[in-house]
């Protein structure tokens, strides 16, 4: 059976699989910055609670810096769950038609990546400082 030269080949098994993989690695990433996220909310305000027991002064921009930081990475986690989902839907759908022949951009992947490195240091640096 010879296909015509325009025909396009349909996706392998192996295909979708891979296309599934790659969603769990992505819902996998989400669900640990909205982990990460809630870690350094609840963070914030343990931090409130020991000062105040010790009757300490209180430093407010601490723990409200940790809740607003640790609510936007449990925001940053909903819309890479989001991407994932509505990326997984384009591709099955392009492995469905046969159109998978073109590129695809490492932008939001490599943006991520950078992201959550950003994210990493400024939590040592926070660490380091108080």
């Amino acid at each position: 059976m010879n296909r015509p030269a325009g025909a396009a080949q349909p996706a392998s098994l192996s295909d979708y699989l891979a296309a599934e993989r790659t969603l769990l690695a992505w819902i996998r990433t989400g669900l640990a910055l909205m982990g990460f996220g809630f870690v350094v909310a609840r963070f914030g305000l343990f931090l409130q609670q020991l000062q105040a027991l010790q009757h300490a002064p209180s430093k407010a921009v601490v723990w409200i810096f940790a809740v607003r930081f640790g609510t936007a990475l449990i925001a940053v986690g909903v819309v890479v769950n989001g991407f994932a989902g509505w990326r997984h839907y384009q591709l099955v759908r392009e492995l469905d038609l046969g159109e998978t022949a073109q590129s695809r951009s490492a932008i939001p992947a490599v943006a991520i990546a950078f992201f959550l490195a950003v994210v990493g240091i400024a939590m040592a640096i926070y660490l380091v400082s108080i």
